[in-house]
């Protein structure tokens, strides 16, 4: 078993696995993999406990009807969501460890760290603009047969290649 763990499993084994827990999810909690959805809702949670009130901004009433069980539920923090993302989270360490690829590395320096940032709020804002990550729109669109998926994985590609581009210049 351990000479198993080891070795890096197939594309192909961790594909059907993950088909596999997506199918499971969806039918066990009547959703499918999202992520974005969980982090937002602790966003909400933690503008609460600063004193705002980010239910009343304008993406909150546009797209009511998805969020007010949660919204109306008292704690925007403890939902189906957020166990979701924590077991992502688990499992991915898990994952890590089994494979003996885990590492604490630092920030080698501050245009790292910049770009680093930039990315991540780029990439937040973004799955709010696209109502959901690569999880929720391509990896769970595209197998259930939904144009947008298609769309979304077109330009992930292509975005990618642009943010290499990027990367390639700015930081090699």
């Amino acid at each position: 078993m351990k000479k198993w763990l080891k070795k890096p499993w197939p594309f192909w084994v961790g594909g059907i696995l993950l088909g596999a827990l997506n199918v499971t999810l969806l039918a066990l909690s009547g959703i499918s993999w999202q992520i974005t959805s969980g982090f937002l809702l602790w966003g909400v949670g933690i503008l609460q406990w600063l004193g705002f009130d980010p239910i009343s901004y304008e993406y909150f009433n546009y797209f009511h009807h998805y969020y007010d069980p949660i919204l109306q539920s008292g704690n925007v923090m403890l939902n189906k969501y957020t166990i979701m993302n924590i077991g992502v989270i688990v499992g991915s360490l898990v994952a890590t460890l089994l494979a003996s690829e885990f590492k604490i590395r630092r920030v080698k320096n501050k245009k790292q760290l910049f770009f680093g940032l930039i990315g991540g709020i780029l990439m937040g804002y973004g799955t709010r603009l696209a109502l959901g990550c690569n999880i929720g729109t391509l990896f769970s669109g595209i197998p259930s047969f939904s144009l947008h998926g298609w769309v979304f994985a077109l330009f992930l590609f292509v975005g990618a290649w642009i943010g290499c581009k990027i990367l390639i210049k700015y930081l090699a």
